[in-house]
């Protein structure tokens, strides 16, 4: 079958599939479906497959296999630049180019940009650029073909693509194991079935060197900084089916290019992935470093310190007290406590001492949302630790680089960072690595929450390690004692459970006997309950699930929020992406760190670069022409490609992990029941502690017993605590 698409019914970016109306002519049109990526309106498809019925949409043709044609007549031409197929050309401005060149547009587009000039309209600089976007576009849609055929993913197509550009396909003909490389992260089953049908041998030190690797940095997911070097080579040998000497063979091989990095700790083979070890021995060597510093007291500490109460017009309590003395003494600080130990009080009380001192100190937290919390609570700038440092991607790599380091360090006499407990072994490692030496660290964190979701377990390991200067916040002071949320965090958190009964506090419990009633309570209380009844507006309210699956999981809870508190509307453009039908006006999340994301300041007073994970922002429009959705980000906006759709989530709900660092106005969770992995104590203590004015439990009592009770499993295998106990330990 051959015709002209006249009309994209529905295409998804995700994976490539699309509903096609195909002319063939005669006046006959068909619908097509299967995966056709980045179909345009004009392009002509010659299609093979078969005929079927479907329930709901008639008689269709499923593509098994299709061939695709670039449009030939000037009316195909003039159809294809109209739908928009080409960004910045429109139906207008398609017309005038179509009337200048006729049949010739698209070997000019591709061969003779230049004279796009002659159209009135379009200058030579956009004239070049129109005819890079064409080529750029016509390789991308080669290589999204060549994936779809070979069931890989299509955004690893893109991704693929933006990298290697018109020498992908035979790079990857070469080695296809390309694609587990960094900053492509491919699942390994796709591209090892893709390297099997290209002929590579079970035992091809290629397939055997990518297996090691993907296993190394699959650990990094569960928050692993080594792998015991006889675990690695068994779970390599199993998920190849091959025999353990190869695997070993591999690993040596692997080990001889510095491509692993072996060592021994605690009696035991190890292996790192050099990032890692470079990261965990810098780290130990940085903070025992600057540890190693003794200041004097200042010689009027008394004055400053009575200075420090009268501004906060407080009395410190003797633990506060405590902490503020050793930040006038200490290299290295390490605070610690639950949620109304004040922590706040004492970040504000060494600030005052800092500033007294003549100190110029900096602040730093995880996230976006904790940076801005840490400003309003102390009133000074702080920034993300990724701005601090000032990451960037390097063009000609792809890969992400700190311009604060060594070389280039940060201009300060202190840093403090909060939220110490989500930040990794790599990104602590670039911190340290951008503190010159003499400088005094604050580190702030409560360890009882979710270890970091990157590798290691920094701030734990180190209060660990017992060889820092720390204080540890044990008193739980009157104000806070007055609210349920803080009084029953730090019962969950000593293993007992919660007060699930008052109904006079900021903390309250509604049993479900259903998941669909837990769903549905929810819903009624983020639209209509909340808002009524308490005065808290929908966009203040933040609901939580431990599991993004099942009707009580955040993808349900998202699409049922989000068509009670943004329902569709002929004044709403809509974009669908991976299932979900984004919507202008709709809550979303950034779900992984973009350096190269554009942005400007809302009221055009800046711009800059780099959107990162957990930012939360409103989409405010979504272009079809230009295939852009704008997101609003607090006092920031972002442009993002259709095809960068993959890296924002919905956010009306989301996981517990994900709302780390971050404090609601209110928070609703869902409490229903699953694996211990995501149902246990940390999980609950750290969602509890999200919320500031009130938190609903909304589900079984039975599951809240069973998480309280639940203390988190899951060994992580991570070096710095015994590197910063052992001093001689070459670093």
């Amino acid at each position: 079958m051959q015709g002209a698409i006249s009309a994209i019914v529905y295409q998804n970016y995700d994976n490539g599939y699309a509903v096609l109306r195909l002319d063939c002519g005669s006046g006959q049109t068909v619908t097509v479906v299967g995966t056709v990526p980045m179909p345009a309106v004009g392009e002509r498809l010659v299609v093979t497959g078969r005929w079927a019925s479907h329930a709901n949409y008639g008689r269709q043709f499923e593509a098994e296999f299709l061939e695709r044609l670039m449009p030939q007549t000037g009316a195909e031409i003039l159809a294809y630049l109209s739908s928009g197929a080409i960004k910045g050309i429109g139906a207008k401005m398609a017309a005038r180019i179509v009337s200048q060149f006729g049949d010739d547009t698209l070997r000019i587009l591709e061969r003779e940009p230049e004279k796009l000039a002659l159209v009135p309209g379009i200058s030579q600089a956009k004239a070049i650029a129109v005819g890079q976007l064409f080529r750029s576009q016509s390789g991308l849609r080669q290589i999204m073909e060549f994936f779809a055929l070979h069931h890989l993913p299509a955004e690893l197509a893109v991704r693929t693509y933006k990298i290697y550009g018109e020498q992908t396909m035979e790079l990857l003909y070469q080695d296809p194991y390309l694609l587990m490389d960094d900053g492509l992260d491919a699942p390994f089953a796709p591209v090892d079935a893709f390297a099997v049908e290209l002929g590579v041998a079970a035992d091809d030190p290629r397939r055997v060197e990518a297996g090691l690797l993907f296993e190394m940095r699959y650990n990094l997911a569960a928050g692993h900084s080594f792998l015991p070097r006889d675990k690695l080579a068994l779970a390599t040998g199993q998920l190849l089916s091959i025999s353990q000497e190869a695997v070993a063979e591999g690993i040596n091989r692997l080990l001889e290019a510095k491509r692993l990095i072996g060592d021994r700790l605690a009696g035991i083979d190890i292996v790192y992935l050099p990032e890692l070890y470079q990261a965990e021995t810098e780290a130990a060597r940085r903070l025992r470093e600057l540890a190693g510093e003794e200041y004097g007291p200042p010689a009027n500490l008394e004055e400053m310190l009575a200075q420090a109460e009268r501004s906060s017009g407080l009395k410190y309590a003797p633990q506060q007290e405590q902490a503020i003395r050793e930040a006038a003494q200490a290299g290295v600080l390490l605070i610690t406590g639950g949620p109304g130990t004040g922590k706040t009080t004492i970040l504000n009380g060494v600030l005052s001492l800092y500033s007294q001192m003549g100190l110029k100190c900096l602040l730093a937290a995880p996230t976006g949302r904790a940076a801005k919390r840490l400003t309003e609570v102390t009133g000074r700038d702080a920034s993300t630790i990724h701005r601090l440092l000032e990451a960037g991607i390097d063009p000609n790599t792809g890969k992400m680089f700190f311009a604060r380091d060594e070389g280039n360090p940060l201009r300060a006499d202190a840093v403090i960072v909060d939220e110490m407990s989500m930040v990794d072994v790599l990104l602590l490692g670039s911190l340290l690595r951008a503190i010159p030496p003499r400088r005094r660290l604050i580190l702030v964190g409560d360890p009882d929450q979710l270890p970091p979701v990157g590798p290691g377990f920094s701030f734990g390991d180190m209060l660990r390690s017992e060889v820092l200067p720390t204080v540890r916040l044990t008193e739980i002071f009157r104000q806070a004692q007055q609210s349920l949320i803080v009084m029953n965090a730090h019962r969950v958190n000593r293993g007992e459970l919660p007060d699930l009964r008052s109904r006079n506090s900021d903390f309250f419990f509604l049993p479900c006997r259903t998941e669909e009633a837990v769903a549905q309570t929810i819903t009624d209380l983020c639209e209509k309950r909340l808002p009524k009844n308490m005065g808290i507006p929908a966009g203040q309210i933040q609901v939580l699930s431990p599991t993004r699956k099942g009707p009580v999981g955040t993808w349900e809870l998202n699409k049922r929020l989000q068509a009670r508190l943004n329902p569709p509307s002929p004044a709403k453009k809509e974009r669908t992406w991976g299932g979900f039908s984004y919507r202008e006006g709709d809550r979303v999340m950034q779900i992984r760190n973009n350096y190269d994301i554009l942005w400007k300041k809302t009221d055009g007073s800046a711009i800059g670069a780099g959107i990162f994970n957990g930012d939360v922002g409103t989409i405010r429009e979504i272009d079809p022409a230009m295939e852009t959705v704008t997101v609003v980000f607090e006092d920031r906006e972002a442009e993002y490609d259709f095809t960068q759709l993959g890296e924002l989530e919905p956010a009306y709900a989301m996981t517990v992990h994900k709302s780390q660092g971050s404090e609601y106005r209110a928070v609703v969770m869902a409490v229903w029941g699953g694996t211990g992995f995501l149902y246990n104590r940390s999980v609950l203590y750290t969602a509890i502690t999200r919320a500031r004015e009130l938190l609903i439990l909304v589900g079984r009592p039975e599951t809240v017993e069973t998480m309280t009770n639940a203390v988190r499993v899951g060994r992580r295998y991570t070096g710095l605590k015994l590197r910063l106990q052992e001093k001689d330990h070459v670093v």
